[in-house]
């Protein structure tokens, strides 16, 4: 009689201390889904400022060629030579200014590099979003395995445990792939 009072109690121990563990995954899990959420809006809000920044910069460029075509159109009608001089300055310094909007690679601000930093911030963000939905799943497997763990308790069927503890193999692969390959997701789903 003895024999049989201590197995379902070290039984249970041992399903106490996989909940344990399935439950600390949890919260490794969640921690790192919350992570990559907090970094996914954040480079989300990087690409949005970058790409303002590039459609301010269009607007400025457009608006000082505008602004050379017409001075170069009445250049024809001015005959006075120090005025036309002052004029072809001024549409040379603005042509130069439209060049420099367009690409400024010594300060990263020109249109040509502020759309490749977006492209690389929207990337950024899109690998978190990945990495986010990969660590939501993993989290929501180990709560599946905590629940079986607990029927397991209650019911007795032994075979729970295995598939709980399966779903813990399967919950730290996928946080490996979450924080490591995190495109890979797309592949599988």
């Amino acid at each position: 009689m003895s024999g049989h009072g201590h197995e379902p109690e070290t039984n249970n121990k041992g399903v106490a201390l996989l909940i344990a563990v399935l439950a600390l995954m949890l919260a490794f899990s969640e921690m790192g889904g919350n992570n990559a959420e907090r970094e996914a809006q954040a480079s989300n809000l990087e690409a949005s400022n970058l790409w303002a920044f590039f459609q301010a910069k269009t607007i400025r460029r457009t608006t000082v060629q505008v602004a050379a075509e017409q001075i170069e159109a009445q250049l024809v009608t001015i005959t006075d030579s120090a005025q036309r001089e002052v004029m072809q300055k001024r549409v040379s310094d603005w042509k130069r200014t439209a060049d420099r909007y367009e690409t400024e690679p010594e300060t990263g601000e020109g249109r040509k590099e502020l759309a490749a930093r977006a492209k690389a911030a929207e990337e950024k963000r899109d690998t978190y979003k990945a990495r986010n939905e990969v660590f939501e799943l993993s989290s929501a497997v180990l709560q599946i395995a905590i629940v079986l763990c607990s029927a397991m308790i209650i019911t007795g069927i032994a075979a729970l445990v295995w598939v709980a503890a399966g779903l813990g193999v399967l919950s730290v692969g996928l946080m490996s792939i979450g924080m490591f390959a995190p495109g890979v997701v797309h592949f599988l789903f």
